[in-house]
């Protein structure tokens, strides 16, 4: 985004955000907000009741000023997650419209159903000099426009207290391959601290967790050149750890676990994938631990939750047919069972990603994999995955574009399962077994 645009919507939320809600407004809000704010992230993460995920409402190729949804787009989106049981929505950054707007559609429908309930992760991008620019990225000196960044965060979160629970300081910006924008990690301490000090001094919620969310390697799980004094603190420094395992990702990075090996290649096809997906979910499980025992192994013992981890449906890159063949909605309908299956049964909490399919992400290649991870399509029709709450009347009365959630493949199943490949042999992807 270029510098005039980023100052008219840094000016807009200021005004927003520090406008005066009426009076009126806090006396039908009063009673109803004492109880939610005592529902803090300590009881709501972990909680299956509480489920959660990654949500962006964004319909269109950009995320410019035009292009924002609007507080009708997001309150449909939050009544559908809402109808799904999902409690708890994750956000990114707070220098565009739709974070304030999330917040405020989360406090009409609240006032509209005293028994409408939502939380919110609210995400502050942290990015280095010269991000998103023409010039080349300082990864060693952070962006100037951090600062405000964290600020707009925290009055946000002092603003709507019944609703921010935890605020992540930064998205995979530690980790190097995010060539784009990565930080160095004493720039996610600096902020962690700040924000930390912000709750000691009364002049943020005392009960609002801080964590930032970041790749499994980032949080030490993987390889030795992240392990630092910088992470260290970090670990110390947060209430709990956000990390984040792409097992579908990896399928093509890291594809040991991927390939079908010798003994199951004469198995049906269903049964090669189906394998295949146990092995995915041992993959993350695996990505998981090693970030608890790398934090137990500094003498701490806190949460750790899932900030992100999703399947993608359509691929024409890396992931689909001249690639690991990992994507489909058979996939992501297992990937999503499995994994909610395991996080519920553990007492963790997964922000799965993501709620709605989001065409910006890749806006120059339509069928790229980033406009694909979503349970719904952008006209809301419900993938595989929620078949199941269509049949059920989940989400009956509920549209999104005006459109009533209906299945994709006009729930044509065997339809759906002739666009679904098996993964490659293991001499495929050569795989030394």
């Amino acid at each position: 985004m270029n510098q005039p645009i980023k100052l008219i919507v840094y000016f807009f939320l200021v005004g927003l955000v520090f406008s005066c809600t009426t009076e009126n407004k806090k006396e039908s809000n009063e009673n109803s907000e004492k109880e939610d704010i005592n529902m803090t992230a300590k009881e709501i993460l972990g909680n299956p009741n509480y489920l959660a995920i990654s949500y962006g409402g964004y319909r269109k190729t950009t995320r410019e000023i035009k292009d924002q949804p609007t507080l009708a787009e997001i309150k449909d989106d939050l009544k559908i997650l809402s109808a799904m049981g999902i409690k708890v929505i994750r956000t990114y950054n707070v220098q565009l419209p739709q974070a304030f707007n999330i917040l405020n559609a989360i406090r009409h429908l609240k006032e509209e159903d005293p028994n409408f309930e939502m939380y919110v992760m609210l995400g502050a991008w942290i990015d280095c000099k010269n991000a998103w620019t023409d010039l080349e990225p300082d990864h060693n000196v952070e962006s100037e426009h951090n600062e405000s960044e964290i600020a707009r965060a925290v009055a946000l979160a002092n603003q709507y207290p019944d609703i921010v629970k935890i605020i992540a300081v930064g998205n995979e910006a530690m980790i190097k391959w995010a060539t784009s924008y990565f930080v160095q990690p004493e720039v996610i301490l600096k902020w962690v601290n700040h924000l930390q000090e912000l709750k000691k001094s009364g002049k943020l919620n005392k009960e609002v967790w801080i964590t930032c969310s970041d790749d499994y390697a980032s949080w030490g799980g993987g390889d030795g050149d992240y392990h630092n004094q910088e992470l260290e603190s970090i670990i110390k420094a947060v209430d709990y750890i956000s990390m984040h395992t792409y097992p579908y990702h990896n399928s093509h990075y890291n594809p040991q676990f991927w390939g079908v090996p010798g003994e199951e290649e004469e198995l049906s096809k269903k049964e090669k994938i189906d394998a295949a997906m146990h092995r995915a979910i041992a993959f993350a499980k695996a990505q998981y631990d090693s970030v608890t025992n790398y934090m137990k192994s500094l003498g701490v013992n806190k949460p750790v939750h899932i900030g992100e981890t999703g399947w993608a449906t359509i691929s024409n890159g890396h992931y689909g047919p001249n690639g690991s063949r990992a994507t489909d909605e058979y996939k992501e309908a297992m990937y999503h069972d499995l994994m909610r299956e395991w996080t519920n049964k553990e007492g963790i909490s997964c922000f799965y990603f993501e709620a709605f399919d989001e065409p910006w992400k890749d806006a120059h290649n339509q069928k790229g994999s980033e406009n694909h991870f979503g349970l719904f399509t952008v006209d809301g029709k419900a993938k595989y995955a929620l078949w199941r709450m269509v049949e059920q009347g989940i989400f009956e009365g509920l549209s999104r574009n005006g459109n009533p959630i209906i299945k994709t493949y006009d729930g044509d199943q065997e339809a759906m399962m002739n666009d679904v490949l098996s993964p490659p042999t293991a001499m495929e992807i050569a795989v030394i077994e």
